[in-house]
């Protein structure tokens, strides 16, 4: 019995091993995008009418390349970073992301009155779309303490309810950046949220701010295309 006893025990720690490699896959991809996310508020920034930024354009992409190095060098050569420095870093470069939006959205109600036609369109465009992945970035860093630690919580429902937690998530789901993209899309194009709902405070007031941004860009654009065109 003994033999048989050590071979079960080799196949469940096997498997083990093989779950959690497979878990950390699964993180370094949702890592990357999350990384990709954050360059895309860059360009998106880029792209934006000098007028309608703080400092040349080109400023906000520096800032994040900056503070994204790390999480790039630490993928690469597969050393991951301390908790607290990738928490540190991650809600620094949120908070100039937020504040490069909120900026941009205040520029563009100051400078609204002489936009006017596709220059208007395209920076609401880009504004919204900056918002999304802003606030994609936020749901993906807070929910349970940020990715490292939904992980080790064997991925319970925290700050957000995903469905697939419902049950108490008995499948090991995982939420991966692109479940929280669609929150943000949803949160942006429906104003509230889909089929994933806010459990905590933080959250919810996240997902307010999100909705209002929203709101304000496209109740902007409405107003002007009327005085426009009306």
């Amino acid at each position: 019995m003994q033999p048989v006893n050590e071979t079960q025990q080799s196949t469940t720690d096997s498997t083990d091993n093989a779950h959690a490699k497979q878990e950390k896959e699964v993180e370094a991809i949702s890592r990357w995008a999350a990384l990709a996310g954050a360059l895309g508020i860059g360009l998106l920034y880029l792209a934006l009418p000098d007028k309608l930024t703080f400092g040349p354009s080109w400023l906000l992409l520096v800032i994040e390349a900056v503070l994204l190095l790390p999480f790039i060098l630490a993928s690469i050569f597969r050393h991951p970073l301390r908790h607290i420095t990738a928490r540190v870093t991650g809600l620094t470069l949120l908070g100039v992301v937020t504040a490069g939006l909120a900026g941009s959205v205040s520029l563009l109600i100051y400078y609204l009155p002489q936009e006017r036609g596709i220059v208007l369109l395209r920076s609401a465009a880009l504004l919204w779309c900056t918002n999304i992945l802003v606030f994609a970035l936020w749901y993906w860093e807070i929910d349970g303490g940020g990715p490292r630690k939904r992980l080790n919580r064997g991925h319970q429902a925290a700050d957000f309810m995903f469905p697939q937690q419902v049950d108490g998530n008995t499948t090991k789901w995982a939420p991966h950046f692109i479940d929280y993209l669609f929150l943000a899309f949803t949160g942006a194009t429906a104003l509230s949220p889909a089929d994933t709902f806010p459990l905590t405070r933080p959250a919810k007031i996240l997902m307010m701010i999100e909705a209002m941004l929203s709101l304000i860009i496209i109740v902007l654009l409405a107003a002007r295309a009327v005085n426009i065109y009306g």
